[in-house]
């Protein structure tokens, strides 16, 4: 199918989804991106992503239009929805932003329009929320007078190489020729090609299962270094070794955090249980990732106890505070989880990260971030928590600078395990 050249597209929500999605497609149609938030809309106009995932550049050189006012995405040929799917603090499924983003186009739309979710969700929402949200809001018919599709997100915060532009985009629509024109609309986007999923909830199914496969997969490997740290064996050199099979899967133990893979899992779970099935390896999965930062705390204020007999507090300097390497996003970071450990076990915890919000970290976990480490010297331990590249550049001598003679490097992520130390700089790692 060949899309009309004045076909119109909003995208709603312009995070770390949205964002890239609405400018790739302002490459080739008419865009008009839509958040909720002033400042966030603010910021864009002005050419800031702080989010990191569009350079200032192409923000600035791009036709969309973007905008925080409902009225200007009225009327549009399709609507792209890319908002948050939390879970609340039960775990269970936050709809709130899908509903709201549902209302605010059936406020808007006409009739004929096509909406797709591309937001992580378990199978059904799509058709069995979103629809008749929309309708209500709409006064409109689902599947006559508008239609439904989805296109699961595959977005990977600061991966150059998997942008919007080369992955493969799964798509699902309510009729045939939906389907056809969301292959048409995604393909003029991406090299990396499109797949027709059978139906609509198998496009949720096959999104929401990809997270927590690897949720699962990482805590295999979290519960294997738990084991291998009582064995006094290094889980990287068994890594290592048995990365030269084949088949053997890549994955290394540390913190599982984020808006993904530490939330989509329960989206599966809850659904799973609905049902009534209890589903035993992924909330087992679930368990022993989100317990992780708590035992990599225990295991460090051990060894520091261990090393330095006697001491009743220690200072301790974390690097580290986003969910990920190499991006600025705090959401459902389990770096907290490290550094609350450490305050609970009788330490004095001092935060840096280069890439973070400093208003972020005090608004969501009370964190005062250092503002640099120029005068980070004379810690009893340092714990390199989230691998950023400023953090895996380090020599020995500016780790070792920043602890006292006798200190601990606590190495989470393993990203120092090549690097020589000075003597009498102890080195613990995960």
């Amino acid at each position: 199918m060949k899309l009309p050249d004045n076909i119109r597209i909003a995208v709603i929500g312009l995070g770390y989804v949205g964002l890239p999605l609405a400018i790739a497609l302002a490459k080739r149609f008419p865009v008009t991106g839509f958040d909720i938030n002033g400042t966030r809309v603010d910021e864009l106009k002005r050419g800031i992503d702080r989010t990191g995932e569009v350079n200032r550049s192409d923000l600035q050189a791009s036709a969309l239009e973007i905008t925080a006012e409902e009225e200007s995405i009225a009327a549009h040929d399709v609507y792209i929805l890319t908002v948050p799917t939390p879970v609340k603090e039960n775990n269970e499924p936050d709809l709130g932003a899908v509903r709201d983003a549902c209302r605010t186009v059936g406020r808007v739309m006409k009739k004929g329009a096509v909406v797709v979710l591309e937001s992580t969700v378990y199978p059904g929402v799509t058709e069995n929320v979103c629809g008749p949200e929309l309708e209500r809001a709409s006064g409109l018919r689902c599947g006559a007078d508008f239609f439904l599709g989805y296109s699961p997100e595959r977005i990977n915060p600061g991966d150059r190489v998997h942008s919007v532009e080369r992955i493969t985009k799964v798509v699902a629509g309510q009729t045939p020729e939906v389907v056809q024109k969301l292959e048409a609309l995604y393909g003029a986007i991406t090299e990396g090609g499109v797949f027709v999923a059978r139906d609509i909830k198998t496009a949720e199914a096959a999104k929401v299962i990809e997270n927590a496969q690897r949720d699962i997969n990482i805590a295999f490997i979290n519960e294997v270094a738990m084991i291998f740290r009582r064995l006094g064996i290094n889980t990287h050199d068994v890594l290592a070794a048995s990365l030269t099979k084949w088949n053997f899967l890549d994955f290394k133990p540390g913190l599982v955090g984020g808006h993904c893979i530490g939330v989509d899992p329960f989206y599966l779970a809850h659904l799973a249980q609905k049902l009534g099935h209890h589903p035993e390896i992924i909330l087992a999965g679930r368990r022993i990732n989100d317990g992780m930062g708590d035992f990599v705390a225990e295991q460090i204020a051990g060894e520091l106890k261990r090393v330095m007999p006697g001491q009743k507090r220690f200072r301790v300097l974390v690097l580290g505070l986003a969910f990920k390497e190499n991006v600025p996003d705090l959401r459902n970071s389990k770096a907290v989880d490290v550094v609350r450990g450490l305050e609970a076990r009788g330490s004095d915890v001092s935060v840096h990260d280069p890439l973070a919000d400093a208003a972020e970290a005090g608004e969501f976990f009370d964190i005062h971030l250092l503002p640099n480490l120029k005068e980070a010297k004379g810690y009893d331990c340092v714990v390199g928590v989230v691998p950023h590249a400023d953090y895996i550049a380090y020599s020995g001598r500016t780790l070792g600078g920043m602890v006292r003679p006798g200190g601990l490097i606590a190495d989470v992520k393993g990203m120092w395990r090549h690097v020589v130390l000075p003597d009498m700089v102890r080195y613990w790692q995960l």
